[in-house]
């Protein structure tokens, strides 16, 4: 017995050798699981597609940053790099079972607030695009509201200046104000929005006297045409004289044209007891006597179409001091 009693430390020490030993694999084991867990949650695991974003400054900008669609983490940034251009290089790592959000027409932008991170975010608006293809590179568009800061001040301080100008007592809009009360004065008046117009009730007055005497001189211009023994009575008597002397024309104008044809048929046989009579040489006695009758005939006929020409001028008042003259 008291030989053995050696040995028992010793296995009591192998003991907890081997459970340090086994406890240390296991804290090993935990921690390689707890990293290969972060690092798939993280999406290391996961396939991914290169984006590279161009961009005038990376303020705000870390390695690790999600770009979100929506709200949603689509990508991380991978790496941030200068370019030879001196623009930076944002390269972002782009899950593939997210690549289909982003199209060739998506807008990618840096948003800075005044409370809070940067954030990367994109925006498709047209989702029936093509898809971006690996390795592409884009713009990133910046909304800095820290940078607007004093352009909107200098907008404020120049506006508050616009509104002093306005209430100063010489200003325009002053100026207007007291015109519109002048006038809305006016409209108050006894001739209401005429005097206002025109500038006072003197004026208003005299345009009224002034339609009054207009509506007097329409109505006795209407009586003095309209009326009874008006213009228009002794113009419908006019024509009804002249319809009766037309009518008496049209008759002396068909005995008129009666009698040129008798002086025409007159006419024609002068004109062949002439040829007879130069045809004839020797018989000129004979066609002297036949031209004494023609001529005897056509002076006839020749007074009666004056008689009848003095009978129209006396019946036709329209045409009075005309003369026609004969052959």
């Amino acid at each position: 017995m008291p030989d053995q009693l050696p040995d028992t430390p010793r296995a009591t020490i192998t003991n907890i050798e081997v459970k340090a030993v086994l406890l240390l694999v296991l804290m090993v084991l935990l921690l390689c699981g707890s990293v290969a867990y972060v690092m798939y949650a993280r999406g290391v695991f996961e396939r991914t597609q290169q984006l590279v974003l161009m961009s005038d400054d990376s303020e705000g900008v870390i390695v690790g940053m999600d770009l979100t669609f929506s709200g949603f983490a689509i990508g991380r940034v991978r790496r941030i790099e200068l370019a030879d251009d001196g623009k930076v290089r944002i390269v972002i790592d782009l899950a593939s079972k997210d690549a289909k959000w982003v199209r060739t027409s998506s807008i990618f932008t840096m948003e800075r607030g005044l409370v809070g991170d940067t954030k990367l975010k994109v925006f498709s608006g047209i989702l029936s695009d093509p898809p971006l293809p690996p390795n592409s590179v884009r713009s990133v568009l910046r909304g800095d509201i820290a940078a607007e800061i004093p352009k909107l001040v200098g907008t404020v301080q120049a506006l508050v200046e616009n509104l002093a100008n306005m209430t100063r007592a010489d200003s325009s809009l002053n100026t207007a104000l007291a015109d519109v009360q002048g006038m809305t004065k006016n409209l108050q008046g006894r001739y209401g929005a005429m005097g206002a117009v025109l500038g006072g009730d003197e004026n208003a007055k005299q345009v009224i006297q002034l339609l009054d005497r207009i509506n007097t001189i329409l109505r006795k211009a209407d009586q003095r045409v309209f009326g009874a023994k008006g213009v228009m009575d002794d113009a419908q008597e006019v024509l009804g004289g002249a319809k009766g002397v037309m009518r008496g024309a049209e008759g002396t104008i068909e005995q008129l044209n009666g009698i040129l044809a008798e002086a025409r048929t007159s006419l024609q046989k002068v004109d062949a007891v002439l040829v007879d009579a130069q045809a004839i040489a020797g018989n000129a006695r004979v066609a002297t006597a036949d031209l004494g009758a023609l001529r005897s005939q056509v002076e006839q006929s020749l007074r009666k179409v004056e008689d009848l020409v003095n009978e129209i001028n006396r019946k036709w008042p329209l045409a009075r001091d005309r003369e026609l003259k004969l052959p």
